[in-house]
């Protein structure tokens, strides 16, 4: 199987300390590192911190790959809901910058315990004028040329990270508001 977001260690550090600490308090004895194997991670599906420590070891090009849309939504109640953006009335085929785990073994889910699947995220960045109206923190960094494309799969991370950036103004445009899908 697969499923969006990335490994999130620091996330899952921190949650299974507090439970160890709070299980502590109680007098029992505490299995760390199962803890820890066993702590819940739904995982983080927006990467925009490129110089964090934690994930310097997903930037390399064995961990890069394309995701392909042809629109994205991003949530905004003031504005009506979802509003969704292309780089075209039309929806042309495009791509964010994405990285991936390879059958990565976690409990993303109590219910389900853990299993083995393929983890997803993409790169974030400033937004550019029209995702900034609607999402004032952050847009996907969108590849729009084949060199772009190749340049994110082949190149080291310092000419990669270049690709870390907002697409110019004027590069994208609304074309559906307040649905949960496009389309």
């Amino acid at each position: 199987g697969h499923a969006w977001g990335m490994p999130a260690r620091k996330a899952l550090l921190d949650a299974a300390t507090k439970r160890a600490d709070k299980l502590r308090a109680k007098g029992r004895d505490v299995d760390f590192a199962e803890l820890l194997r066993l702590e819940p991670d739904s995982g983080t599906t927006n990467v925009r911190n490129t110089d964090s420590g934690h994930w310097k070891r997903w930037l390399g090009v064995e961990h890069r790959c394309l995701v392909p849309f042809t629109s994205f939504s991003e949530f905004n109640r003031d504005a009506g809901g979802d509003i969704w953006f292309a780089l075209a009335e039309d929806r042309p085929l495009a791509f964010f910058a994405g990285i991936w785990a390879p059958q990565w073994t976690s409990v993303r889910k109590i219910k389900t315990g853990e299993e083995t699947c393929d983890l997803f995220a993409f790169l974030t960045t400033a937004p550019n004028t029209e995702v900034g109206a609607v999402h004032p923190k952050a847009m996907p960094v969108i590849l729009t040329t084949e060199d772009e494309r190749e340049a994110w799969m082949a190149e080291p991370w310092p000419e990669a990270r270049q690709l870390q950036r907002p697409l110019p103004d004027g590069a994208l445009q609304v074309v559906a508001r307040g649905l949960k899908k496009d389309g």
